[in-house]
């Protein structure tokens, strides 16, 4: 990975694979069915606040570090804090980005299983009985979804092997305006159903009676969550990215666009459940137990089934990327292993790991660890622990002991970008942002 190829070659290049990294299951699989859970409209709302409030300024903080130090999220505190205990931020990074990929990679190979599922009308003409019978049947299995994990684990390693440019870039330029175009498609379709005025209301009419502070708590973490904040992704990203990109644009663009995202999908989903009578509160299986079954509802369904897979596939993809990448780039650099050489052996760590929670479906459903499968601690440690303890840390690193100078600095380009609301910025990252994360991880530990 010469010094020359290092960076994405284009602001374009930059936001799309940026925004690809922060858009991924979250916004599709996991957004709607909080949404569901939370009573719609009024945890839009919330959420859409912690995103712009918190949200972009923790990107931009992320972009500062990356692109300041230009270099993988081990060696940017390495070179920033000039001290070696800093370095525990990158690599409570590293640990994140394994544990989330490593469950992350089961919900993306349950994505392959249900294109090639609507592919060859499996789906079409079941019962809701019969599709329910068709999830459990395939998570709790042993081969298949092994299987389809790895195969999706090697997609992602073949993109990372190609380098940023030929390969995150290069495929980020093709994916992203792919997502939002069938994303498009599919709200159009979705807008035409028989009850998409009630699936409408339930998204956007705010109502706070429904909101409990567990919902308000959820719609904080998941601002987090969804935008990739903590894994150390935008910290590799931000050492991508030129000189001459302005800080604030671009993590205003990914932010944004991760929103955007988040609400098309639940106008794909809600307008649709309404229409043929589906609980919007049913959780984690929402996409891939009742969409079918809505789906077998509508005419021509198995054409939107295998668009919506493929939609939600193109969307894991995007942030399995950007989570190996974060690894790749800390082997290179501060190992000296080839691209491939890191690509592959990552890939292999990931899957030696992550095969044990596709197998906590199934096999390994009875063995729990203070009372979760291996496949929900892994999700319940990361977002309620590493995400939000690796955030808290980078706050105080870049809020109270790198020198504010040189954070105006990089935010406004060395003095050619005006900085007129670098004030707001700081005192969110010293004060605010600090503090809504203590409350995460204290609700975390409460709960």
């Amino acid at each position: 990975m010469g010094k020359e190829q290092r960076g994405f070659s284009s602001s374009l290049g930059a936001i799309m694979a940026a925004a690809g990294g922060a858009i991924g299951l979250g916004n599709i699989w996991r957004y709607p069915y909080m949404l569901g859970e939370n009573g719609g409209g009024a945890f839009l709302l919330a959420n859409m606040f912690f995103v712009l409030a918190f949200g972009i300024p923790l990107i931009m903080s992320e972009f500062v570090i990356g692109r300041r130090s230009q270099s993988n999220v081990v060696g940017a505190y390495r070179k920033l804090g000039k001290k070696k205990g800093w370095t525990i931020i990158g690599y409570f990074s590293l640990i994140s980005a394994l544990l989330i990929y490593a469950f992350y990679s089961v919900v993306s190979g349950w994505t392959l299983n249900y294109i090639v599922l609507a592919c060859t009308n499996k789906l079409s003409g079941l019962s809701p009985e019969q599709v329910t019978e068709t999830f459990t049947t395939f998570t709790t299995g042993t081969f298949w979804p092994v299987f389809y994990q790895l195969l999706f684990l090697i997609m992602t390693a073949l993109v990372i092997t190609f380098g940023v440019q030929k390969g995150i870039e290069k495929v980020s330029k093709v994916l992203m305006p792919m997502l939002f175009l069938l994303l498009l498609f599919m709200c159009i379709r979705s807008l035409t159903l028989p009850a998409a005025k009630q699936g409408l209301h339930f998204i956007f009419h705010p109502d706070f009676s429904k909101l409990k502070m567990s919902g308000v708590l959820d719609a904080l973490g998941q601002s987090f969550f969804s935008l990739s904040i903590g894994v150390g992704a935008m910290v590799t990203y931000g050492s991508y990215t030129s000189k001459e990109d302005s800080i604030f644009k671009t993590s205003t663009w990914i932010a944004v666009c991760d929103l955007l995202v988040a609400v098309a999908a639940g106008v794909v989903i809600f307008p649709a459940v309404f229409s043929f009578g589906m609980d919007p509160a049913s959780g984690p299986e929402l996409v891939y137990v009742v969409l079918p079954n809505v789906f077998n509802s509508m005419p021509a369904g198995t054409l939107f089934a295998v668009i919506f897979f493929v939609l939600l596939s193109i969307a894991a993809l995007t942030s399995t990327i950007s989570l190996q990448e974060i690894l790749v780039a800390y082997t290179v650099e501060e190992r000296q292993w080839n691209r491939r050489k890191s690509s592959i052996i990552s890939m292999l760590v990931i899957f030696a790991v992550g095969i044990f929670c596709t197998l906590s479906f199934g096999p390994l459903s009875n063995f729990k660890i203070f009372g979760f499968t291996i496949f929900d601690l892994f999700d319940h440690v990361t977002a309620s622990y590493l995400l939000p303890i690796g955030t808290l840390a980078m706050t105080i690193f870049l809020g109270w002991f790198y020198p504010k100078a040189e954070v105006k600095d990089e935010i406004t380009n060395g003095g050619a970008l005006k900085g007129n609301l670098f004030e707001l910025y700081y005192f969110i990252l010293r004060y605010a942002a600090p503090i809504a994360l203590v409350i995460i991880i204290v609700s975390g530990i409460v709960e």
